[in-house]
């Protein structure tokens, strides 16, 4: 799917509340275009909507005007630079970055890593960086937040409505 049309379906989305898609659809966009700031902006702003400050740290973290607050979250919760590098997905040279902040985050991030690592270690190659993978990354590790307690009770009430729909629609198909 191009990607203004899914861009379109992220606005509706969140034009009818389903963060969950909306989320979704833009962590493929991300996937797919590492280097667009303006898709891992909005992702950022889709993980407040949770109120999860560390992956909203963690999707903001090439941006100049990220904040200190979600920062910290996202370094506490990536505590290696490593793990870090992991959970950005970023992809190719810092070079690609569309902004010389970013190209600078990334870079000294690769060089922390290499650092602590005590080898080179290259974008491409996850393995270069890698640690074991004790937990998926996409995963928190913090409890639940209220936000994403009320997202996902939201998704269920839908879902329980739509059965019910459909359930009395067979009903009143055999009546």
């Amino acid at each position: 799917m191009p990607l203004r049309e899914t861009l379109a379906r992220v606005d509706a989305d969140l034009a009818a509340g389903r963060v969950p898609v909306a989320r979704q659809r833009l962590r493929g966009l991300v996937s797919s275009y590492p280097w667009d700031l303006t898709l891992r902006r909005r992702l950022a702003e889709v993980y407040r909507l949770y109120g999860d400050a560390a992956e909203a740290g963690r999707w903001m973290f090439l941006e100049e005007d990220r904040t200190a607050d979600e920062t910290a979250a996202f370094e506490a919760r990536y505590r290696s630079a490593g793990r870090r590098m992991r959970a950005l997905a970023w992809r190719g040279p810092e070079a690609l970055a569309a902004t010389s902040f970013a190209e600078r985050q990334l870079a000294a991030l690769r060089t922390v890593c290499a650092e602590e690592l005590g080898r080179p270690v290259d974008w491409d190659d996850p393995a270069t960086y890698g640690e074991g993978r004790e937990q998926d990354e996409d995963e928190p590790s913090v409890p639940w937040t209220v936000g994403g307690v009320l997202a996902g009770a939201g998704c269920l009430v839908a879902v329980l409505a739509f059965l019910a729909i459909w359930v009395n629609g067979l009903v009143d198909l055999f009546d």
